[in-house]
């Protein structure tokens, strides 16, 4: 399986930026806790003109106006606006819909000729839906989201100014739904956010519409990414494993928890901070200024937190939080539905396809390019 290497985490060091610069490495589940958790340690300023390049090609994430990197009051008022939407409470009240489409998908993927295209057929559609659905979303913007978020999260391949005019073209769209929804609103996700985001005021245009358009892209892209991956470790080195998915629903919950843990989305595994203050962590003293990357995919694999790994503890509940969604302020408040989309589609799945197996070997399967997210561009399933 594509895979990364991990160094052993230890303390806080000096480590290089992209360009060149001098920043600090921070791979301790403490630490980077600690840093993820601190408001010393903030995003906004990563933008300053005078900060220095972290990356080297345009996307949405390195956009100022994104919620991710509004630090203080700025960040507080978006995200009390999206909270009101993502709760525990209203996720669960999207499970039988969820599992609607889930079925849906799976009716289809059993009228398919053998062997079959799970990524096709399911770990991509259904994302898709999902986020459709919950936002309201116009059946003919589908064929576009692919383009969009391929763009949005450009690993450095395309052209810059493509790129530039992709996310200008999906920022038109975002504002064009925004106006939309206040003329006519309804009881979808995009509806929600203008209502709260009229009770909260002062917030302004940019930021709701990078605030949509994150929600557009982030809200699918992580979903079919950690599910098609998953699938490929399930199906390519944890065949034993499968039948108990479809047999017992909690189980298929902890297994989730473990993939999100354990399995990256690409090659992104740390998180950028700048230091408004001087600060010690593990030990060492950051000092005021300087740019911390906390490696989460690092700190996943802390021995002194986390004993058991995937080959072991598949079924073993985290013996503490995942960093895989942060932590902190800027925690990612879509956890919830990635958790109970994967949950379900791997429970469903394994019921419906008990026999379900690769139809190709591990090495043979294709992984999609361009984005920062890497996943089974096909996979190949027979049962």
């Amino acid at each position: 399986m594509h895979c990364l290497h991990f160094e052993e985490p230890g303390p806080p060091r000096p480590t290089e930026l992209p360009d060149g610069s001098p920043a600090w490495l921070v791979s301790r589940y403490p630490d980077v806790r600690q840093v993820l958790s601190d408001p010393r340690f903030g995003r906004a300023r990563l933008y300053a003109d005078e900060a220095p390049s972290l990356f080297d090609a345009p996307d949405i994430v390195n956009n100022p106006d994104l919620m991710f990197n509004q630090d203080g009051p700025d960040h507080l008022r978006l995200r009390r606006t999206l909270r009101r939407a993502f709760t525990p409470r209203a996720v669960a009240r999207w499970r039988p819909w969820i599992t609607e489409i889930v079925e849906q998908l799976l009716d289809g993927l059993a009228r398919e000729p053998r062997p079959a295209d799970v990524v096709e057929t399911f770990t991509f559609p259904l994302p898709v839906a999902v986020i459709s659905r919950l936002m309201g979303l116009d059946p003919s913007v589908r064929g576009r989201l692919r383009h969009w978020t391929e763009h949005a999260f450009s690993d450095g391949s395309h052209e810059g100014e493509q790129v530039e005019s992709v996310l200008r073209e999906f920022s038109a769209f975002g504002a064009a739904l925004l106006d939309e929804r206040r003329r006519a609103p309804g009881d979808d996700l995009i509806s929600g956010l203008v209502r709260a985001a009229d009770e909260e005021g002062d917030i302004p245009e940019a930021q709701l519409v990078s605030l949509v358009c994150g929600l557009v892209v982030g809200g699918h892209d992580s979903t079919m990414t950690m599910l098609g991956n998953g699938l490929l470790y399930l199906l390519g080195e944890r065949p034993d494993a499968w039948r108990r998915l479809g047999t017992d629903e909690d189980a298929a919950g902890t297994v989730a928890d473990r993939l999100i843990h354990l399995v990256p989305l690409g090659d992104d595994r740390g998180s950028a901070r700048h230091a408004s203050a001087q600060a010690v962590i593990g030990g060492v003293t950051i000092p005021a200024g300087a740019v911390v990357l906390a490696d989460c995919g690092m700190a996943n694999r802390d021995p002194d937190v986390f004993p058991s790994r995937l080959a072991d503890g598949l079924f073993t509940p985290l013996e503490a939080p995942t960093l895989s969604f942060g932590a902190g302020a800027h925690y990612c408040l879509g956890a919830w539905l990635a958790r109970v989309e994967l949950q379900i589609a791997l429970h469903r799945l394994a019921a419906r396809f008990p026999g379900l197996r690769l139809a190709e070997p591990v090495d043979a399967v294709t992984w999609r390019t361009g984005s920062t997210s890497r996943s089974p561009r096909s996979l190949s399933v027979t049962w």
